[in-house]
Formats: structure tokens, sequence, C-alpha cells
């Protein structure tokens, strides 16, 4: 699994779209999102650094955690 910090999600909208921009990218990628602690986690075929650009590419500044 590859963590990411995504300071401004803070909603089930900002859930959303991250999960169908992720969806988009890798149909078969598995993530579950916590908007209490901003964290992302997910399963993907995507490296980390793609996995970044693509949450990027839905708006959203985000950190890849330790051990992504």
């Amino acid at each position: 699994m590859k963590q990411f910090k995504v300071p401004g999600m803070s909603c089930g909208h900002c859930t959303s779209t991250i999960e169908k921009a992720i969806k988009a990218a890798d149909p078969a990628a598995r993530m579950s999102c916590d908007t209490g602690s901003r964290m992302i986690e997910v399963e993907s075929v995507l490296d980390a650094p793609a996995l970044l650009g693509v949450i990027q590419g839905a708006g959203y500044d985000v950190q890849v955690m330790a051990g992504a």
C-alpha cells in the first residue's frame, strides 16, 4: 500500500474526486480515504510518483508518506 497525506481533503466530495481520478488512471486500484487524518492508502499498479501526479492533477496538494 502506498500512503499519501492530502492536506486539502476535507469532505466526501474531495475523496470522491480523488478516487475517480485514481480509478481513471488504474481501474483496478483499491483505496481508502480518511478525511479526519487527511490520509489516503492506495493499492495500485501505478508507482508512488504516478499516483502523486494523478492526485495533483485532480487539484490537490499531496505528500508521499514514508514507505510509500
